[in-house]
């Protein structure tokens, strides 16, 4: 058997196209319906590792509507690494051109949530600091301080009530969602992840001091609905500040 393997990855996904040159049967004969099972199979097992990793998205558009549009996905966006783990990393941007799913505008932001909880799952393990440290700080060194936050964190800004759309589909008593914008942070301060309500303001915040700027310029970076020990607060109790300088 001679396969090229350009042509096996291109044809895998390809339901229409025909067997790749020199895969062939013990007996000579095109082996079609062997890479038919075969090709099958392979779709079958990233549909199913697309229905574990958006289990909410799947609520909300019903099992065969699901089915259907993984089985597009899988064909547009193949693995690329074969951990499985993270597979599904452009379903938010496809949700945002698939049409049969425009009638629900916050189903891209769902997968960001959904994607963001399994980053946060599997984010390195940091040691965080005492919770008081900050506060043991001169008011005046304050501002030019930097937090290192714990790899864990993972922040997801919507103009769609995604925090209570994510809750009303994961818990049995969750309030029913109002159509409002609503970001959320998500820490792990144990073994599972865990999401809160922020708004975009200290989502923000956050990020900035994720990637390194000092607390007086995360603080520039937001708005006045910025309230800042909230903020602060949360990420300390939760673990997620892992070094201050």
């Amino acid at each position: 058997m001679n396969v090229n393997q350009a042509s096996f990855t291109a044809t895998i996904l390809d339901p229409a196209a025909i067997v790749p040159d020199g895969l062939i049967n013990p007996d000579g004969t095109t082996a079609s319906k062997r890479f038919d099972v075969y090709r099958n199979n392979v779709a079958v097992s990233l549909s199913d590792a697309l229905e574990a990793a958006f289990p909410v998205v799947r609520k909300l558009v019903g099992d065969q509507f699901f089915r259907a549009m993984a089985g597009v996905y899988l064909r547009k966006h193949p693995p690329k690494s074969p951990l499985m783990m993270f597979y599904g990393e452009a379903m938010p941007q496809f949700l945002r051109r698939f049409e049969p799913a425009q009638s629900l505008p916050y189903l891209p932001d769902i997968a960001s949530v959904e994607l963001a909880m399994r980053h946060a799952y599997h984010a390195a393990d940091a040691e965080p600091v005492d919770a008081n440290a900050l506060a043991a700080l001169a008011p005046d060194a304050l501002m030019s301080t930097h937090l290192r936050i714990a790899p864990a964190v993972q922040t997801v800004v919507s103009d769609y009530p995604i925090h209570a759309i994510y809750l009303a589909n994961t818990q049995p008593d969750a309030p029913k969602p109002v159509m409002q914008a609503e970001s959320i942070v998500i820490t792990r301060a144990g073994y599972d992840p865990q999401i809160h309500l922020i708004n975009a303001a200290g989502a923000g915040c956050i990020a900035a001091l994720q990637v390194g700027k000092p607390l007086g310029q995360a603080l520039a970076v937001a708005d006045e609905t910025l309230d800042l020990g909230a903020i602060l607060g949360l990420l300390l109790a939760q673990g997620a500040v892992t070094e201050i300088n």
